[in-house]
C-alpha cells in the first residue's frame, strides 16, 4: 500500500562568522542540505573574537578558540541548531556537548601566491621580497624555500610582513603596493569564486594580479585546510534525527586526509603558533604525508607514503637513482622547436626548457610543470611558473586548472601544449616534441658492473625501465622504486611490480638507512 505521509519539513539555524568568506561557503552549505534534505535552513550571524581583533597575529595574542568560542556558546544553549568552521580553525579539544556531524569535500587545500603582474617584471632588480602573511608556517617556509621559485632565484632575501583583514582585504592591500606578493588559502578563494556575488568582488580585485600555486612538498598548507566541519549538539532531543541529516555532507576521502592531519597537528603541540605545515593526500590507495616547517627551532621536513611496507636493509643497499647525472644507456637531446601560438605549457622535465627559451621574444600565458624540480629549474631559467603537479600526475594539473578561481587570472578553457618526447600520451592537450631519447650502445664497463650489483632502482620514466631491463635482464627480479605519477600508473598498467615513493626525499631517506 502506498504511503501517502509527507514528512514534516523543518527549519534550522546555522550559526557562522560575519564575514564575506564565511557567509559565502555557509551559503554554499545551506544550499546543499536544503537540497539533500528538503528543509529549511536560515544564516545567523555571530561576531567572534577573532573577527574583532585584526591588528596583530592571533599566535601572538593570549587565549585559544579566537574564531569558535561564540559559535559554541550559541550552540550549546540552543540559539543555533548547527554552526559551519573552516575546519582548521577548530582546536584540538572540543566542547563537552558539541559532536562533529559532517567533514565536507575539499578539492584544494594548497596556498596560493598572488602578486601583480608589473612585480614579477621587476624581481630582478630587488634585493627584498616583501611577503604578507600572518601564519609562523608560511613564514618559516617561504624564508627557507621560495626564493628557488623564484625566476632567476631572485631576489634572494624573502621577508614576511604581517597581513591580517579578511579575503578581500588582503586582496587590496597588495593591489595598494602594501606587499611584493601575499599569500592566501586557495580554497578560501576558490569558495568566493563559486558564488555569482562574491565572484564579481573577487574579480575586480584580481585585475592584474597572477598566481603561483604552492607545491605542497615544499609549502604543505595547514592541518585540515580547505575542509569544512559541520558541528551540532550532542544532546538534542530529536532521536539524532539532524545529526543524520548532517551526514550526507560527509565526504569519506577528505575525513580520511584531514583525521591524519590532526593527528599529527596534535603530536607537534597544535595551536595557532605551530610553525610546521601539515598536509596529507589520498593517492589511489595510498596517503602522502608532508610535514614541513620549525618545531621549536628544530627543522621538520617529513615526507611518507602511509599504505605500503618498506623492504628493510641492515646494511645501505647499492642504489641507481635514475636521474640523468646517474643514467649513462638513455640520454636525452633538445629538440629547437618554435612555440609561437602555444600559450599555455605544461613542461615535463628540464630537457625542455631550451626549447622554451630559444622561442624568440616568447612568453607563455602560463606555466606548468611536472615536478618540483622542473619547476625549479624553469624558475633559475628566467620564468614564472603558475604550478607543479607535485610529482603526483596529470591529474593533478587538470584539478588545479578545474578551479574557478583560477579561472579569474588566466584562461583555463584554453588548450593546453605538453613539451615532451615525441611518442608521449597525454590527456592534458598537444603534445609538442621537445625533446628526444637516445639509447647509448657502448657504456662504461665499471657502470655495466656496477648497474649488475644494484639492489634498488629509482625509474624516473617507465621508458627508462624498458631501456635498462632489456640491457641487462638479470636485474629484473631486483627491487624497482618510482614516484606516485605517470611512470606508477604506467607500471600497474603492465601489471610489474613496482614500490611507489612520495618523493626522492623518502626514497633517499630509506636506502640510507
Amino acid at each position: 500500500m502506498p504511503n501517502n505521509i509527507t514528512e514534516e519539513k523543518k527549519h534550522y539555524k546555522i550559526g557562522t562568522r560575519g564575514s564575506l568568506l564565511a557567509l559565502t561557503q555557509c551559503n554554499q552549505v545551506r544550499m546543499e542540505l536544503e537540497r539533500l534534505t528538503g528543509d529549511s535552513f536560515e544564516l545567523i550571524v555571530i561576531k567572534t573574537q577573532g573577527d574583532m581583533i585584526t591588528n596583530a597575529p592571533l599566535w601572538q595574542l593570549d587565549g585559544k578558540d579566537f574564531f569558535t568560542k561564540e559559535l559554541d556558546e550559541a550552540l550549546l544553549s540552543g540559539n543555533v541548531d548547527l554552526v559551519v568552521h573552516s575546519y582548521k580553525d577548530l582546536g584540538s579539544v572540543r566542547p563537552e556537548g558539541i559532536t562533529l556531524a559532517a567533514v565536507t569535500k575539499r578539492n584544494y587545500a594548497h596556498d596560493i601566491l598572488l602578486i601583480k603582474n608589473k612585480t614579477i617584471a621587476e624581481l630582478k632588480n630587488k634585493t627584498e621580497f616583501i611577503v604578507g602573511t600572518s601564519s609562523p608556517r608560511r613564514m618559516v617556509n617561504l624564508e627557507a624555500g621560495l626564493s628557488q621559485f623564484l625566476p632567476f632565484g631572485t631576489p634572494k632575501k624573502i621577508t614576511p610582513k604581517v597581513l591580517r583583514g579578511n579575503v578581500n582585504t588582503r586582496i587590496q592591500k597588495l593591489q595598494d603596493d602594501e606587499y611584493d606578493a601575499i599569500v592566501l588559502a586557495l580554497p578560501g578563494i576558490e569558495r568566493l569564486a563559486l558564488t555569482e556575488s562574491s565572484r564579481i568582488e573577487l574579480e575586480k580585485l584580481l585585475v592584474g594580479i597572477n598566481f603561483m600555486i604552492l607545491p605542497q612538498s615544499d609549502f604543505p598548507s595547514s592541518a585540515s585546510q580547505g575542509a569544512l566541519g559541520i558541528e551540532c549538539a550532542i544532546n538534542r532531543e530529536d532521536n539524532n534525527e539532524l545529526f543524520n541529516k548532517l551526514q550526507k555532507m560527509q565526504d569519506a576521502v577528505t575525513k580520511e586526509e584531514v583525521s591524519r592531519e590532526r593527528i599529527a597537528f596534535n603530536q607537534y603541540g597544535g595551536g595557532c603558533h605551530l610553525a610546521v605545515g601539515i598536509n596529507v593526500k589520498k593517492k589511489d590507495h595510498f596517503f602522502v604525508h608532508i610535514h614541513r616547517g620549525l618545531l621549536e627551532g628544530t627543522p621538520v621536513h617529513i615526507s611518507k607514503l602511509e599504505g605500503r611496507a618498506l623492504p628493510h636493509f641492515f646494511v645501505k643497499p647499492k642504489v641507481f637513482n635514475g636521474l640523468p647525472s646517474d643514467d649513462q644507456l638513455v640520454k636525452k637531446h633538445a629538440l629547437q622547436v618554435n612555440l609561437t601560438g602555444h600559450d599555455h605549457l605544461y613542461v615535463t622535465t628540464k630537457h625542455c626548457i631550451d626549447s622554451i627559451k630559444k622561442t624568440p621574444h616568447y612568453l607563455p600565458k602560463s606555466l606548468w610543470a611536472a615536478g618540483t624540480k622542473t619547476m625549479k629549474d624553469l624558475a633559475a631559467s628566467g620564468f614564472w611558473v603558475n604550478a607543479s603537479a607535485d610529482s603526483l600526475g596529470e591529474d593533478e594539473i587538470k584539478n588545479l586548472r578545474a578551479s574557478k578561481a583560477i579561472a579569474l587570472m588566466i584562461d583555463t578553457k584554453s588548450k593546453m601544449s605538453v613539451l615532451s618526447n615525441a611518442t608521449a600520451t597525454t590527456n592534458l592537450g598537444e603534445v609538442v616534441a621537445s625533446y628526444t631519447r637516445e639509447l647509448l650502445e657502448h657504456l662504461d664497463k665499471e657502470f655495466e658492473e656496477r648497474i649488475l650489483s644494484t639492489e634498488v632502482f629509482y625509474w624516473t620514466s617507465f621508458f627508462q625501465y624498458n631501456a635498462y631491463i632489456s640491457k641487462f635482464p638479470r636485474i629484473i627480479n631486483r627491487i624497482h622504486v618510482c614516484g606516485l605519477g605517470k611512470t606508477y600508473q604506467q607500471f600497474k598498467e603492465q601489471n610489474i611490480n613496482i614500490l611507489p615513493m612520495s618523493s626522492m626525499v623518502e626514497f633517499k631517506n630509506w636506502v640510507n638507512v
